[in-house]
Order: C-alpha cells, then structure tokens, then sequence
C-alpha cells in the first residue's frame, strides 16, 4: 500500500465548500439552476456543495473516463453515464473534483453545450493548473495546487482511496514523483 501524506483536512475541505456555496448561491440567485458532477470522484463534493447552497437546484450526474488504473490521463475521453435531465435553456453548473490537464472539462463542456443550456460554467474542488494542457476557465475553483497526485475525498488512484474523509498526496516512486 503506498503511503499518504496529509494535504487537506476535513475542516479545511468544508471552509472551502462554504465558500463556494456562497458565492454561487449570490450568483445564480432568482435564476434555475442544474448541477452536474462528474462521475465518480466528484460524487461527495457535490453531496457536500449542494447541501451548502441557499438556492434551489435540480441535481444529475455525468460519467467521464481518461485515467482507468493509471496515475496519469490516457487523453482519450469517454462518455459512461450520460445525463438524464433537459439542460435546455438551463444555467449549468459542472461540479468536479480537481481540473488537471483540463482535455475532459474541455470535452463535457462542449458535449453539454450540444444540449443548448443558458450558460455552463465550471466548479472545482481542486484546480491543478500547472498541468493544463488546454485553455478552460474555471469559475469557481476551492484551492489552486501544484504537483503530486491526490487521493481521498472522492479523488481516487485505481479506484482506491475515495473514501478518506481528507484529501491525500499519494507518495509515489520516483519515476512517478512528476505527476
């Protein structure tokens, strides 16, 4: 098993989710609102984000894949749950949990425009940026972080992890220390 070290406490996660709850409940005050998480790992930020705002909102989910077993992206995105409520006309909110390289969000992004929503924007727990490989604006991010691979708080690394109440860094082998 490897080792993790701390990075993100449970109270440090929920300061950061208040904050967001906030400004989006000002932002979308007096307006419909439909919040997406993106499948798996943002299932409990979401939980936790929803139950924070003032304002009403309808809830679905989208599945996304582009990692499998590794610690890095395969690049090759794949839709596994497609979502199940009419975004016509709707502001859209796409919940994730960290925005690496950024090529998924740019994929849903432009998947969900497809459905012709108001707006679409984009709320992440974690923003790595210095990974990006693409330009995609986050609107609403709870903390910027530099390298390393995280795990806990859905956050995963094979499916592994997603249950820790805080989040991790993994401590990899050297040959995986870039990440």
């Amino acid at each position: 098993m490897p080792d993790i070290l701390p990075f993100l406490n449970h109270e440090d996660i929920k300061r950061l989710i208040s904050a967001l709850a906030k400004r989006i409940s000002t932002d979308y005050r007096d307006q419909d609102l439909v919040v997406i998480g993106i499948l798996k790992g943002a299932f409990i930020f979401l939980s936790d984000l929803v139950r924070q705002l003032s304002i009403p909102v309808e809830i679905d989910f989208i599945g996304a894949s582009s990692y499998g077993q590794n610690t890095h992206s395969s690049e090759k995105i794949r839709i596994t749950k497609e979502i199940d409520i009419d975004i016509l006309n709707k502001n859209v909110l796409i919940v994730e949990d960290i925005v690496d390289t950024g090529l998924t969000m740019v994929f849903l992004v432009e998947h969900l425009k497809s459905f012709s929503p108001k707006t679409v924007k984009i709320c992440a727990l974690l923003d790595k940026k210095e990974r990006r490989k693409t330009d995609i604006h986050i609107d609403y991010v709870g903390q910027r972080v530099a390298g390393g691979f995280l795990v806990g708080y859905g956050l995963d690394y094979g499916e592994k992890y997603r249950n820790l109440p805080g989040i991790y860094r993994l401590k990899l082998s050297s040959s995986e220390e870039k990440l």
